[in-house]
Order: C-alpha cells, then sequence, then structure tokens
C-alpha cells in the first residue's frame, strides 16, 4: 500500500532552545553541534576539535557542567555556559522491583512524561527507551496504547534516557581512573512508549550518538528497534541506523491482527513480510525478531503456531513468545503456562528459536506492555477499551 502522508509524525517540533535561551546540546549531531559552535562564535578551524572534546566530555564522561570541562581554556568554558546548556530529562520518581528492574518516570519539556525501563540480567543490561509521549497505534493489549500520542520526543530527550540511566546506575567513569569496559547498561531497546518509526529522524539521531565510538559506544547490534509495522521506514531502518529490527507481530492472520495492531489495516501482513524479506541486513547472524504476546484463546492455538511457521518461512528469524502483561482494565488474559510452552514446542521443531520472555518488573507495571506514563492517562473502563478493541 503506498502512504498517502509523510510517515514522520512530527506532531510537535519542539525548538532547541530552553524558555530562557540557552541551546541543549544534548542531542545534537557532531554536524549538528559544530554549526551551532561556530554559530555562536567559534572560530571555525577550531570547530573540529572542540566538537571532539565537548562530546567526549558529555558522552563518554557524562559531565553537565562546562565548567568541569579541563581541557578547554577558561574563557571558552565561560562562553559555553553562557549560550548552552547539557539538559537531560528530570528523575520524577524511581521504582525497584523484586527483581532489580528499575523504572524510572521521567519529565521533558512541556511537563510531559516519559516511562524508561532498566532490565539486569546475567549477562547484559538492558534499557528500555521510549520514543513518543503516548501512541497513536492503540493496540489493544497494550497500556500505552490506551494513552493517546501527544508529540514525538526530541533526539536530546531519547539519548537523555540513556544518559539518566548511567547516572543511577553509576557508570560514568572517574576522571583519570583507568577505564573499566564492564556495562551495566549494555543494550538499547526502543521497546518503551510509541512507534519508533513515527518518529525516524529523532530515534536515528539518537542512536548514532549512542554508537559513537569516541563517546556511549554500543556496538549497533546492541540496539534493537521494535516496530508494529510501518513499513516504509523499515528499509531506511537499516540503511541510516543499521540496529537490529523487531517485529510487534502477535498474530497469524489479518483478521486478528487488525484488532490486535491496528497498522494492520494500512499495512497487512502479507506487505510487512514482503518488506522483512528485502530487509537490507537480513541474515542468520541479524535474525529478526518476531515479538508474540500469547493472549488467552485469542493467538494462543497449535494452528496459530503453524500458521506462524509458514508466515515467515525464508526470513532469517526468531521468535520472541511474550507471556501478557495484564494491566488495569486490560480487555485480555494471559495464555496458560502449557499452552505457551506447546506453542513454544511447534516452533522449536519446525527449527526456529522461540524463547519464552521471563515477565520482568511486573510488581511495578514495568513490563512489556504496562508502560504509560501517569500524567498522561486516560482513564478507561474495560468495557470502553473492550469496545475500541472489538471485543
Amino acid at each position: 500500500m503506498t502512504a498517502t502522508a509523510p510517515i514522520t509524525q512530527d506532531l510537535v517540533t519542539l525548538p532547541r532552545k530552553l524558555p530562557d535561551g540557552p541551546i541543549n546540546l544534548v542531542g545534537l549531531t557532531r554536524n549538528a553541534l559544530r554549526e551551532v559552535l561556530i554559530a555562536h562564535g567559534t572560530p571555525e578551524k577550531q570547530a573540529k576539535m572542540r566538537v571532539g572534546q565537548i562530546w567526549q566530555w558529555i558522552y563518554e564522561k557524562g559531565v553537565r557542567n562546562f565548567s568541569d570541562m579541563t581541557n578547554l581554556a577558561k574563557p571558552y568554558r565561560a562562553l559555553l555556559a553562557e549560550q548552552f546548556v547539557i539538559q537531560v530529562p528530570e528523575v520524577v520518581s524511581k521504582q525497584v522491583s523484586l527483581d532489580g528492574t528499575r523504572k524510572y518516570l521521567m519529565r521533558i519539556a512541556g511537563g510531559h512524561e516519559v516511562e524508561t525501563v532498566y532490565i539486569p540480567e546475567e549477562d547484559r543490561g538492558t534499557l528500555c527507551i521510549s520514543s513518543q509521549v503516548g501512541c497513536t497505534l492503540t493496540c489493544s493489549f497494550c497500556h500505552t496504547g490506551t494513552q493517546k500520542l501527544v508529540r514525538n520526543l526530541t533526539a536530546g530527550e531519547i539519548i537523555g534516557q540513556v544518559l539518566v540511566a548511567r547516572d543511577d546506575l553509576g557508570e560514568w567513569p572517574e576522571i583519570g581512573a583507568p577505564k573499566n569496559e564492564t556495562r551495566l547498561l549494555s543494550n538499547i531497546v526502543l521497546m518503551g512508549m510509541g512507534e519508533p518509526l513515527y518518529n525516524f529522524d529523532n530515534v536515528r539521531d539518537a542512536m548514532k550518538i549512542a554508537m559513537d565510538p569516541e563517546g556511549i559506544s554500543l556496538s549497533r547490534r546492541r540496539i534493537t528497534l521494535s516496530t508494529s509495522g510501518v513499513v516504509p521506514e523499515i528499509a531506511k531502518t537499516a540503511q541510516e541506523i543499521g540496529c537490529q529490527l523487531a517485529i510487534s507481530f502477535h498474530a497469524t492472520t489479518d483478521e486478528v491482527r487488525d484488532k490486535l495492531v491496528p497498522i494492520n489495516k494500512r499495512w497487512n501482513i502479507a506487505e510487512l513480510l514482503d518488506a522483512l524479506r528485502t530487509y537490507p541486513k537480513v541474515s542468520n547472524s541479524e535474525r529478526i525478531t518476531f515479538e508474540y504476546v500469547m493472549l488467552k484463546d485469542v493467538n494462543d492455538t497449535n494452528e496459530d503456531a503453524r500458521r506462524l511457521i509458514k508466515l515467515i518461512k525464508g526470513i532469517p528469524a526468531k521468535i520472541n513468545l511474550i507471556p501478557f502483561n495484564e494491566w488495569p482494565g486490560s480487555p485480555y488474559q494471559r495464555s496458560d503456562w502449557d499452552r505457551i510452552q506447546a506453542f513454544a514446542d511447534i516452533i522449536y521443531k519446525a527449527g526456529y528459536a522461540s524463547p519464552i520472555r521471563t515477565p520482568r518488573g511486573e510488581d511495578i507495571m514495568a513490563a512489556c506492555g504496562q508502560l504509560k506514563s501517569a500524567t498522561e492517562r486516560e482513564r478507561k473502563s474495560r468495557k470502553q477499551i473492550q469496545a475500541e478493541a472489538g471485543l
């Protein structure tokens, strides 16, 4: 299907200037940082060097005050402090689950709030970040989908979530101390609030900053972008970001997926799978992840499992089975455990990895599909939600 309107939902393009005037440097690409420094008095011949110095202070060392940038001359530091700020989202609250999961409620410009979740595991630490305030997709099983879309996050607000989490984890290096390669925050997943591909440019710029070798320096293979299926932007994701791809799939027929993931009415299963088969980075070493939430008596039959195998034939893939995480008013229930295991067994015997995701942070509403910022919450009854889902 051909798109009839621009894909990126640039609902509100916020100026980079804060109310009092200073420009926030967080989220600027290297080129943009160079341009803004030159425009505010940095000699052009020095600009490349200054960009490298400031970049490392912000993204490698976690410094927020220009006065701490000791390899810059004091007059230049004063000039920077007059015109710029290094600002990240404000932590409104932090909750820590019994399993160690941390959920942050962060306030951004305009008083809006988003949620970010850090999930510690034995071999990694994953940060689930948001790309929009709310969401426009209204996926009926997702708590965020019951919240109206307010606006896109800027690149600074997206990468700012990473900086805030590293603050809380105490992961910035001590100045002068030997470099420590151990990472508490080793992976990023764009699976929080919002559809990342409806905010492509800001997501791309933020992830380029995360991957920059002179800063946070995460490998592109450590970053996964999850989309519900914005087909025209899928190839661009490989070309301009290069990260791993996950698909919020959840159904094996258009009839069911139309209800669970309404974007399917615009780009159906066949169109989505065609885009994935030609995805530039598809290979056995970089498989596409199909996310499949297990909903009791909705999408969890043996027939669904067999249809799923046929649908993804020819696509290097793994299937993440997600036990449904219930939330107040949710119109669905989690599939029984033996049903989930039987579904996984069919997938596995067909030659696909089919891990069952262990629910994390359920006691603090931090599990997959449960995120929803408190101040933007629309209070809906179970009956209203069921009606909207067509149940």
